[in-house]
């Protein structure tokens, strides 16, 4: 397997639970590869940098965090099972006999729909301490920093450069570039070298190939 240079990018217009679509794609186009290669090929294998902000960033995390193999912890359909599975956990559906979608508009108004606890613990489950620095390709995923008013953009090119910067967890940074403003809430953690309020990537790039 020769990996290409090229990239492969999910952004954030096909995000929450339409993000099937395109992770069914990417399931296809892994299959393909594993015609021509081998069971085992994984998307990871083939691109120098895989990018996505906002539910595209879980999946680049997915697609490029290591097992304890040293192979990507996800192949691309088993990310499909998962949407299928965990997003009406994730975005539970509340009826509201009289005026509920009034009343769950108005909600968003000053409150997130939703608290995030599932996903929160969801991710951390799947993603352990795993770290930017650890991932088998190139990564790229886009966040936005309330606390500055400025895009923070998790990149391991950028780790490369600067040695002194603190590889943070991919499971921080995921569930930051995933938190849409009034759907979930922000998220807060710092590493060794700075701290982060952070929002859904979509903020400050909703499609991240125009980044690069």
């Amino acid at each position: 397997m020769e990996k290409a240079s090229a990239f492969l990018c999910h952004p954030r217009n096909s995000g929450g639970i339409k993000g099937i679509i395109p992770r069914t794609l990417l399931s296809f186009l892994e299959s393909e590869l594993q015609k021509l290669d081998a069971e085992a090929a994984r998307l990871a294998d083939y691109f120098d940098v895989i990018v996505g902000t906002s539910t595209g960033g879980l999946v680049t995390a997915m697609l490029t965090a290591p097992d304890q193999n040293n192979r990507p912890l996800f192949a691309a359909n088993q990310i499909v099972d998962f949407y299928l599975e965990h997003c009406p956990k994730i975005f539970p559906q509340i009826n509201i006999p009289l005026f509920g979608d009034a009343l769950e508009n108005a909600k968003g108004a000053y409150a997130p729909k939703y608290n995030g606890k599932y996903l929160h613990k969801l991710i951390k489950e799947k993603l352990g301490d795993r770290r930017l620095n650890q991932t088998l390709t190139n990564v790229v995923i886009p966040t936005f920093d309330i606390s500055c008013l400025q895009p923070a953009i998790f990149s391991t090119y950028e780790l490369k450069r600067n040695k002194k910067l603190d590889p943070a967890l991919l499971s921080d940074i995921c569930i930051g570039t995933s938190a849409a403003p009034t759907y979930l809430p922000s998220h807060y953690f710092k590493t060794a070298t700075r701290e982060f309020h952070l929002v859904d990537g979509g903020v400050a790039a909703n499609n991240p190939i125009l980044t690069n």
